[in-house]
């Protein structure tokens, strides 16, 4: 038989069971393995798996903390919020995130456009059916000039930002800003113009949960980018109290736990570090220098084999043999 037979057509050498036999129940043992897995899974889904916590809306965030609303979408209209002044993916009002000549977000530009002013607050504003107070307000509002809208806006902002520093460093606030019947009644020292009216009406649409319905119009048939309502909670207080009571403020050892008391990604401990210290614990463009430096230190970690002297530590320091004990014993004995 030639070569070529012989793979084709190899020797069986298998050869005739001679001892006994027993009988096998194969649907049996596969019922069984099935119930066995399905308890163990319920089992530690009950004892390891994470809570089902429910999302945060921006009904239930201005239901729940109305001036925090308020004063954030205020923010909003005045282009002063996190989100207004942020720069790429969003628009061009900040730099981004830089390290020296490197600047990826310049350089990719704005590829989720949002306009605060007109997307969070206007828009939204603008849906709300048989409003003569609004539709004036509006149309006040939208004919004015920017040195105007900005002045109105920053009248209206002020007791609520100086009420909020109150709250937040623990003082007295003023008298100048009052929640009532979950509305939100601010003294302006100067004039507001058209933006109490529409910021009134903005809580009320936001508490019908209208808002978050306008934030989440596209022209995807799927609604699944949540990129708006996420950034205007975010320029709240909402998301950060909710952060803090789940331990995720970032000023622990990691860039993450999971909800409850759940430790986390541990593999992350080694990025995590480097925002617990200076000068990235201070700097605005931490996450672009420590993906820096983890990138060169990874490259480094790769190119340990041939890297002059390092490569040579592993035979001045044997750890290796303590390792590989049974595997140079048994050389030793062959």
């Amino acid at each position: 038989m030639s070569r070529f037979s012989r793979m084709i057509h190899p020797k069986d050498d298998t050869q005739q069971w001679k001892g006994r036999y027993y009988p096998y129940d194969l649907v049996k043992e596969l019922f069984i393995a099935v119930g066995v897995i399905t308890l163990l899974a319920l089992v530690l889904t009950i004892l390891f798996s994470s809570p089902d916590d429910k999302p945060s809306t921006i009904a239930q965030w201005s239901q729940q903390k109305p001036a925090d609303f308020t004063t954030a979408a205020v923010k909003e209209l005045d282009g002063t919020s996190p989100t207004a002044e942020y720069g790429p993916p969003y628009n061009h009002n900040g730099t981004g995130q830089e390290a020296w000549i490197i600047k990826p977000q310049k350089w990719l530009g704005v590829s989720h456009p949002i306009d605060t002013e007109l997307d969070f607050v206007v828009g939204p504003l603008e849906t709300i059916p048989g409003d003569p107070a609004l539709t004036a307000a509006l149309a006040q509002y939208k004919t004015a000039p920017e040195k105007q809208k900005k002045e109105w806006a920053e009248a209206y902002a002020k007791p609520l930002e100086e009420t909020a520093t109150a709250e937040e460093e623990k003082k007295t606030p003023p008298n100048t800003v009052t929640e009532s019947n979950g509305t939100v009644i601010v003294k302006t020292s100067g004039n507001a113009g058209p933006v109490p009216v529409m910021m009134t009406s903005l809580l009320a649409m936001a508490k019908s949960g209208g808002v978050d319905g306008s934030l989440l119009t596209s022209k995807q048939f799927f609604q699944t980018d949540y990129t708006k309502p996420l950034l205007f909670m975010a320029d709240g207080g909402l998301l950060s109290e909710r952060a803090q009571e789940q331990h995720l403020l970032g000023d622990q050892w990691g860039m993450m736990n999971e909800t409850g008391s759940y430790p986390g990604q541990a593999w992350l401990w080694l990025y995590a570090l480097w925002y617990q210290v200076e000068p990235f614990k201070s700097s605005e463009n931490a996450d672009i220098l420590v993906m820096i430096i983890m990138g060169v230190l990874s490259l480094a970690f790769i190119c340990i084999p041939f890297i002059p002297i390092v490569n040579r530590v592993p035979r001045w320091i044997p750890i290796y043999k303590l390792i590989w004990k049974e595997h140079y014993r048994s050389e030793q004995s062959a």
